[in-house]
């Protein structure tokens, strides 16, 4: 018998001739569509294979050749000079010495720019002989000119530590990256400021190797492949009804954070550097509790001393005064430096109506910030409400209770408030739940002192029945978490210390 033609299985089998010939006929002519039907048979394979592969939708984006821009402005200043200017200078020095520091200041003029920013660095050149300790580096305020800038004037900072230098050689380009700073074109300002006291010496724009700012764009993307229409596949009926997130779930949605202390800046000591460390690395709405910059809170202190610490968290800092900035008449070091800012004011924050209230005016039964509150809680009621001031109704600190804020009190507790903020005694102390006299309930108002932004700290006197927990020997900050339903706390300590507190409470 002779095989079937149709077969597409490969035989091995030798062939033979039949007596008439035609045996060999029929086997080339199977061996030949064997052949033909497993070539077939892989060419099917293989498209079917190549639809199934990803298809290539969002190739890499090409870069450009690095754009580098010179400064427009750069100019030093010093601390033992605060009203000289240095502009015209063709270095940029850089110190830390107690009572002489000295900083740099480099402003750029991006344009042109022909696609989103990919890569940022600004470079700059050692001419000195170098340093173990090479300085930070900050975005700043770019209302400032070379010709103008002083210690006195100089501007704010404006972000979180951008980069920091360990070792570096003489003679040498160091690059800091700043990819997060510098967006697309506009004006980018920087200062370069120690934090050792190891010095350094750059070369300024009038030299012969300026300051560089290196920006690298994505300036397309390759054409997308066109995909070959894949096999159909079998349709995943989805679920009737979908799953419903729990209330953990939707807590977290709605999270948002407040972190800060009071009792912050003074010239005299770099604790408030310390904590304006932890501000750099957390994100969130800062609070200040008062008495933000010592000893009374002119605005010379403040440029000088809350400005390059706290201050480069000015843009999102939500503070209110203290008793020292009140030594400066009507506190006018605090509203300039702070700008267009209440007296006394609220905000919401999230799910919650914040209220940021001034202990150091009047605020009796029938005072206007009195008033102003009982009319803003009625008319925007939140389910979560939190109010901080500087001088706490409750305290076992040096400075403890004060009567005088008792209406403060009095009225947030009624309104079904969560939780209260203060400053004035330097120290940490967290508060059982109370009511409007301030005494131990189930459900009731908190308070928590955190005067631990900086300001030496002091000892506790007579603890009341209602304090929780106390530090007198930690800086640091209070970082909040607030829900839709509640808020938990956690205090953060400077680097190098341990204690902590922590925990959560739902809203009323």
């Amino acid at each position: 018998m002779f095989k079937n033609h149709n077969s597409t299985r490969f035989s091995t089998e030798p062939s033979f001739s039949a007596p008439n010939g035609s045996q060999g006929n029929i086997t080339n002519r199977g061996f030949t569509l064997k052949i033909v039907n497993l070539l077939s048979l892989i060419v099917v394979t293989i498209l079917m294979t190549s639809t199934a592969l990803p298809v290539n939708a969002s190739p890499a984006a090409q870069t450009s050749s690095p754009l580098t821009v010179t400064p427009s402005s750069d100019a030093q200043v010093t601390e033992a000079t605060p009203t000289k200017n240095y502009g015209s200078t063709t270095y940029l020095q850089v110190d830390g010495d107690s009572g002489a520091r000295v900083e740099s200041y480099i402003l750029f003029d991006v344009s042109g720019l022909s696609g989103p920013v990919s890569s940022a660095k600004l470079r700059v050149y050692d001419r000195g002989n170098g340093s173990t300790d090479g300085p930070e580096l900050y975005g700043t305020d770019t209302a400032w000119t070379e010709t103008d800038l002083t210690w006195n004037n100089r501007p704010d900072r404006t972000t979180a530590l951008l980069g920091d230098l360990g070792n570096v050689g003489a003679d040498v380009w160091v690059e800091y990256d700043v990819t997060s700073y510098v967006t697309g074109d506009g004006t980018y300002s920087f200062v370069l400021a120690a934090d050792g006291n190891d010095g350094l010496t750059f070369s300024s724009r009038q030299d012969a190797q300026p300051p560089q700012l290196e920006v690298t764009t994505a300036t397309g993307q390759l054409p997308a492949a066109t995909p070959t229409t894949p096999p159909t596949a079998a349709p995943i009926t989805p679920p009737t009804t979908a799953p419903t997130a729990g209330p953990s779930a939707l807590a977290a949605a709605a999270s948002v954070v407040l972190v800060g202390a009071g009792d912050i800046s003074s010239c005299g000591n770099n604790n408030d550097e310390a904590t304006a460390k932890l501000l750099d690395g957390i994100s969130g709405t800062v609070f200040t509790t008062g008495d933000n910059a010592y000893t009374s809170g002119t605005i010379t202190e403040f440029k000088n001393c809350y400005g390059p610490t706290w201050g480069r968290h000015k843009a999102r800092t939500k503070p209110v005064p203290g008793n020292h900035e009140y030594r400066t008449s009507g506190a006018a070091g605090y509203f300039q430096y702070f700008g267009s800012i209440g007296s006394y004011y609220a905000y919401n924050l999230g799910d919650w109506r914040i209220y940021a209230l001034n202990s150091e005016i009047d605020a009796s039964a029938t005072s206007a910030q009195v008033k102003w509150l009982k009319a803003d809680l009625a008319a925007k009621p939140k389910r979560c409400v939190l109010a901080y001031w500087h001088r706490p109704r409750w305290s076992s600190g040096k400075h403890g209770n004060n009567s005088k804020v008792q209406i403060l009190w009095e009225t947030l507790y009624n309104a079904g408030a969560e939780l209260v903020l203060n400053g004035h005694d330097h120290s940490y102390e967290r508060f059982k739940l109370m009511n409007k006299n301030g005494q131990s309930v189930t459900t009731g108002m908190r308070e928590i002192v955190v005067g631990t932004g900086g300001a030496g700290l002091y000892s506790f006197g007579t603890v009341l029945s209602t304090s929780q927990v106390r530090n007198s020997s930690t800086y640091g900050v209070l970082k909040l978490t607030l829900s839709s339903t509640g808020y938990s706390w956690k205090f953060i300590p400077v680097a190098g210390k341990s204690f902590t507190d922590s925990g959560s409470t739902s809203c009323r």
